[in-house]
């Protein structure tokens, strides 16, 4: 089993969420966060500059079986790019076991 996390625009998070459910990753949670990005320079809107460095994204956790990694991942890349910096990042890792509280399952059936 493997966890993906990825940082995405929250513009794209709809595509992203649709390009899961297409390729059946229909469980995942997701929150707002706040990071600082390399982009350093601000923007004005209207007479106001604003400050970049403080960017909003939307947090993405997801734990597959090992046959759904590169197509989730994919799906990740595909649906969430705009072709410009702070498209986001994506991170995968191991997960040693995974447990259902209400059956006491264990392991990738745990994931169904």
């Amino acid at each position: 089993m493997k966890k993906i996390e990825a940082i995405i625009r929250k513009s794209k998070f709809n595509e992203v969420k649709e390009a899961l459910h297409e390729i059946e990753v229909n469980f995942f949670s997701y929150w707002d966060v706040t990071g600082v990005g390399n982009e350093k320079q601000g923007h004005v809107y209207r007479g106001v500059s604003y400050s970049t460095s403080d960017i909003q994204r939307r947090y993405l956790s997801i734990v597959v079986s090992d046959p759904f990694l590169e197509r989730t991942v994919k799906a990740i890349m595909d649906s969430g790019a705009t072709g410009h910096v702070g498209d986001g990042k994506i991170f995968v890792s191991d997960i040693q076991e995974a447990y259902r509280i209400r059956t006491k399952e264990k392991g990738s059936d745990t994931l169904n």
